[in-house]
């Protein structure tokens, strides 16, 4: 029979056929979350901590991964996707524990998919974990449904991640605000998130202009952001670094990490200590690394370690560094990295979050969605460059 006459239904979300031959057991039944205490009852009851996708980045809940068009967007959401489903380690260097990840790469094409998973995974294995899917409905017809199905098969998943989101939140109803039409077409997918304690990653642009405030640059209302749990925006930046991914939410400290761009494996890679390091000149930075070391330094002694720059340039740099609030200076002409620095003659280099490595793995934490979470699955479902 030929291709014509049997063609290839659409590919919408549905149960990847597995090697196995046993039948697949039921789901676990999950039970409506709490959502009424007494004040007492609150405060003695135990809250489990949120569940990390990427330890001190992703959480359980809904995050916004915003930025401008080819910035890489898609190589980092896929790259994540691929370290969660294989239990590896996040830009190259974030331990995150394994689990299924459903990946809804709703812009490309089986055939691109493979090129960028290929060099993406440099000849390693391709996690079977992982689940690729280009074609869903869009939220209110239907694909709540589809994705709460795909979770229910896979109760151990960790992470959906929907590129990109505009193709998922439908028309806006009727009658409606443009803020509240934003704000429940993210709670389609927080009610996902919250009912299945997952992390669920929205792949969205941001403005063509550029804001000081990061969170003011998401398209869209504040409605949005306002929805979801947590904002990453990923933008370009000048120099060691190809870019900065900001973040900011409920359950993950407000955090700039600089990351650099790998063109071979098209991989994201985070580079060490803090952003202002790597997006400064090379000089400053230099000036930088050593005043953090040596706190109270004097520029003569910055320019004997540094080599290449000569006494004068040292000293005028560290003059303006000082002016731009990137170094402090006391009263006989020492530098320190900060003011904290300079009073408590203690380093202060940021890390990658306090949240620890091991995440916790207790359970769900309760919560309620804007939309009544009813008949989440009770539907069928039919069968390089950055960007």
């Amino acid at each position: 029979m030929s291709a014509s006459s049997n063609p290839i239904p659409p590919l919408h979300l549905y149960s990847v056929p597995s090697d196995s031959q046993t039948a697949p057991e039921a789901a676990p039944k999950r039970e409506r979350p709490r959502t009424a205490w007494t004040a007492d009852q609150l405060m003695a009851a135990h809250f489990p901590e949120p569940k990390w996708a990427v330890p001190g980045i992703l959480a359980e809940g809904v995050s916004l991964l915003a930025g401008p068009p080819k910035v890489g967007k898609s190589w980092l959401s896929l790259g994540l996707g691929l370290a969660v489903a294989a239990g590896g380690q996040a830009f190259d260097s974030v331990p995150v524990q394994g689990g299924p990840v459903l990946y809804l790469a709703l812009e490309d094409t089986p055939r691109r998919l493979q090129t960028r998973m290929g060099k993406l995974l440099g000849g390693q294995k391709a996690p079977a974990g992982l689940t690729l899917v280009t074609e869903c409905p869009p939220f209110p017809q239907g694909g709540v449904e589809a994705i709460a199905q795909w979770l229910d098969r896979n109760p151990d998943a960790r992470m959906v991640v929907i590129d990109v989101f505009a193709k998922m939140r439908g028309q806006a109803p009727q009658g409606v605000s443009a803020y509240d039409a934003d704000y429940v077409s993210v709670s389609y997918a927080k009610r996902l998130a919250d009912h299945y304690g997952i992390a669920v990653v929205l792949v969205h642009h941001v403005r063509k202009m550029a804001s000081e405030d990061f969170l003011t640059e998401v398209s869209g209302t504040n409605g949005i952001a306002g929805a979801a749990d947590a904002t990453l925006v990923l933008k370009r930046a000048r120099g060691q670094a190809d870019g900065i991914l900001h973040v900011t939410g409920r359950d993950v400290n407000e955090a700039e990490y600089a990351l650099q761009f790998q063109e071979a494996s098209g991989a994201w890679h985070l580079l060490d200590g803090p952003a202002s390091d790597h997006t400064i000149g090379d000089t400053r930075a230099a000036i930088l690394k050593h005043v953090r070391a040596n706190p109270g330094t004097k520029p003569k002694d910055i320019a004997e370690a540094i080599p290449h720059a000569d006494a004068d340039t040292v000293r005028r740099t560290c003059s303006r560094m000082a002016a731009d609030g990137q170094l402090a200076k006391d009263g006989s002409g020492r530098y320190y990295p900060d003011t904290d620095t300079r009073t408590q003659a203690s380093q202060g280099v940021s890390q990658l979050s306090d949240c620890p490595v091991a995440p916790s793995e207790l359970g769900e934490r309760p919560g309620q969605s804007e939309i009544e979470l009813s008949g989440l699955s009770g539907s069928a479902v039919t069968d390089e460059e950055p960007r």
